[in-house]
């Protein structure tokens, strides 16, 4: 039984990691105020400024549910340029989806694969079209609750030393 723990953090991994350094920074469960209410399972973000979500489902009653939140009623209250779910195999199949989402179900050895990914146009999967309309704002609340965090802590000054 795969739990949400376990697929955040396969979600997490696999962003970070994935072929071609996928995203460089990611955030998971990351419990910030962002405007619109949205509490990411994972959001990552790349160098040219397009986000990733993955947003995790261990049970379908979970993903019944998300559809009646605002921000998925309405798309464009929502976070990540790229929109992707993640559960466990089969659990939601490819007619379920909002549209323009991608599917990625995590198999039984607990490796991810992309079932629906709707950015993509190339068989090799690395030309990704412009996405989805995306709340700038909340992202970038998101992103000033993160360095806040560091400097509230007194870590901010280790962003300017080069490793």
């Amino acid at each position: 039984m795969l739990t949400h723990k376990m697929l955040v953090t396969l979600a997490y991994d696999w962003i970070l990691k994935r072929r071609g350094g996928f995203c460089g920074v990611a955030f998971k469960e990351f419990n910030t105020r962002a405007s619109n209410g949205e509490y990411p399972d994972v959001l990552g973000f790349r160098s040219c400024g397009n986000s990733v979500l993955i947003e995790v489902k261990s049970s379908r009653a979970d993903f019944l549910c998300d559809k009646r939140k605002p921000f998925r009623k309405n798309p464009d209250f929502g976070m990540g340029t790229y929109r992707f779910y993640m559960c466990p195999w089969g659990l939601i199949k490819p007619a379920d989806l909002p549209q323009g989402w991608g599917l990625i179900w995590v198999d039984h050895t607990l490796k991810p694969k992309i079932v629906i990914n709707p950015y993509c146009k190339t068989l090799t999967g690395n030309i990704w079209t412009d996405g989805l309309v995306k709340n700038f704002r909340a992202e970038n609340e998101l992103m000033y609750s993160a360095l806040r965090r560091l400097h509230i802590r007194g870590h901010i000054e280790e962003i300017y030393e080069i490793k």
